[in-house]
């Protein structure tokens, strides 16, 4: 088993970055490989609650919901989070805000770093 941290940084939407950073995540936990996102920059956009995307448009929120019940670690950059005006209550359940001495533990900690 793999330890994979990855970190999303684009928002949800305007590319299809953070959607091949969700694919990547699930297929790794599929195969049963350990797996934690870091949201830093726009990305924290992703844990955003109520997300209601056009019809036909992939639902991002429900796809990161997905990999939090299956146990995939998540965690938010609070100066990204704060910049942006949100707070805990703003993102789903299952995310916590971090500090950026997290994502260095995460970083030491893992057997690869994937950036998207």
């Amino acid at each position: 088993m793999v330890t994979f941290t990855i970190i999303i940084n684009e928002a949800p939407y305007a590319k299809e970055r953070a959607l091949s950073a969700l694919r990547f995540a699930a297929t790794c936990d599929v195969e049963g490989h350990k797996v934690r996102i870091w949201l830093f920059e726009n990305g924290v956009y992703l844990a955003k609650k109520g997300q209601k995307p056009a019809q036909g448009l992939i639902n991002y929120g429900q796809l990161l919901d997905n990999l939090i019940q299956g146990g995939v670690e998540v965690k938010a950059c609070v100066v990204c989070v704060d910049a942006r005006g949100l707070t805990q209550a703003d993102l789903m359940d299952g995310v916590k805000i971090a500090s950026v001495h997290e994502l260095v533990d995460w970083t030491v900690n893992s057997d690869k770093v994937i950036v998207f």
